[in-house]
């Protein structure tokens, strides 16, 4: 998300740099193999990489927050992306300690669901760091209306959308430093600053409580941030035109193995299909280092079913092999529990594929408005009659597959999100000045 829409911003004459690790994704993988402490240029755009360190497992980098700490009045406007990890808490920490205006984007983490996750810890990490963080924001940056809608706000309240002017002033320049680091749960960590010490978030006092907030607004209560709705973006022009249908339709199922992903209802859904003799083939495409015993327990339960020689198991695609899986898909697949926006599906919607969702997927009222596709509750049997209509109507799966590519065309490319966010940040800017 971060690279695509830098290089959008940059195209239009905005100065960014993004400043991240070297971290490789999961646990296990080893270091990018990329110049530290100095900036590369790509794409318009400059990107500085630190090396994780002390806690690597967390994504944690001392040498990068130090450089931002030395760096941050350089720059007009942060974009912080992830919470709860502590590389992007402590960066907004020393955004508000030097004044620097601050966007945050939750990635999803503010979802009430996701918060039953590590629940106590969050709700503790929430009160003395993230709270004060979100108070501070100029903006909250959600992908969705819904995401903006069930997010959590720690009794913060919620202003509703920003609204953001067509305009830019006549420079159209505004530099733009970027956190890239998205996940990861760690400990505190003790020396950040010059003297050795944590720095203490503004809005704590010298015992290290939780008082009132420093930065009140006149009515005594903490300052809200505004709500801001921009998608994710797809890159066009990436896929092929497709291929003709297959003789037996493919149903593609493309996202990380875990849990929130709703395989518990779709394998039994997709049996109940089989029983009723439709033919599909059904290719299970994806990962999850973090949890290996969840995807091995996947795999297992799809061997000992009757899917097992209509399935295909490919484990973690990307590159030529994603962008060829996408184009001989008939129909792709994801009955999720919760997904703040689903980039999985706007990048089978910008393929042509017409999709098979549940309705807890933040985009569903998109793909329903769109007729991009099908869109079912959480039930076993809403999954299987969703699918089963597709399979049995081909054409009506080319005209869903068309609409919604000329959805994702139109709502899900950088060019327009850029602009919406050019026209954020200048907004921003222009009510502090």
């Amino acid at each position: 998300m971060v690279l695509g829409l830098s290089a959008a911003l940059a195209s239009r004459g905005i100065d960014v740099t993004i400043i991240t690790t070297d971290s490789n994704g999961d646990i296990g993988q080893i270091p990018l193999d990329v110049p530290l402490n100095e900036p590369i240029q790509q794409n318009g755009y400059q990107i500085i990489y630190f090396r994780c360190y002390p806690w690597r497992r967390y994504k944690f980098s001392l040498s990068l927050l130090q450089w931002l700490n030395e760096n941050a009045r350089q720059f007009d406007l942060a974009h912080i992306h992830a919470l709860f990890s502590p590389v992007t808490t402590f960066a907004a920490t020393i955004a508000r300690y030097h004044k620097l205006p601050y966007i945050m984007r939750p990635c999803g983490m503010l979802d009430p669901a996701d918060l039953q996750k590590k629940k106590r810890l969050k709700q503790i990490y929430a009160a003395v760091l993230e709270r004060p963080n979100l108070a501070g924001a100029a903006a909250i940056h959600f992908t969705s209306k819904e995401e903006a809608k069930i997010s959590e706000r720690f009794g913060l309240g919620s202003t509703g959308k920003m609204p953001v002017p067509r305009d830019l002033d006549s420079t159209g320049k505004m530099p733009v430093p970027r956190d890239l680091d998205s996940t990861g749960k760690m400990p505190v960590p003790r020396d950040l600053d010059s003297t050795g010490k944590m720095p203490v978030p503004r809005d704590l006092d010298s015992t290290g409580k939780m008082p009132v907030p420093r930065d009140l607004d006149f009515t005594g209560k903490m300052p809200v941030p505004r709500d801001l709705v921009i998608p994710l973006g797809v890159t066009a022009g990436l896929f092929p035109k497709r291929l003709r249908e297959s003789e037996v339709p493919i149903i593609l199922f493309m996202s990380r193995i875990e849990p929130k992903k709703g395989l518990d209802l779709l394998i039994p859904a997709l049996e109940s299909i089989l029983a009723l003799g439709i033919e599909f083939h059904f290719i299970l495409a994806g990962s999850n280092p973090q949890d290996a015993e969840y995807e091995t327990q996947i795999k297992v339960q799809i061997q000992n079913s009757s899917l097992a020689k209509y399935t295909t198991i490919t484990g973690f695609v990307s590159g030529d092999l994603k962008v060829e899986l996408l184009t001989k898909a008939d129909l792709f697949v994801l009955p999720s529990y919760y997904e703040n926006f689903g980039i999985a599906v706007a990048e089978a919607m910008t393929a042509g594929v017409p999709v098979a969702i549940s309705d807890r997927i933040h985009i569903a009222e998109d793909i329903q408005q769109a007729e991009a596709g099908w869109v079912e509750p959480l039930e076993i049997g809403a999954i299987a009659h969703s699918i089963k209509s597709a399979l049995l109507n081909p054409q009506e799966r080319q005209r869903r597959g068309l609409n919604g590519q000329e959805y994702a065309r139109k709502h899900y490319n950088w060019e327009a999100i850029a602009q919406q966010t050019i026209d954020a940040y200048q907004q921003i800017l222009s009510s502090i000045n």
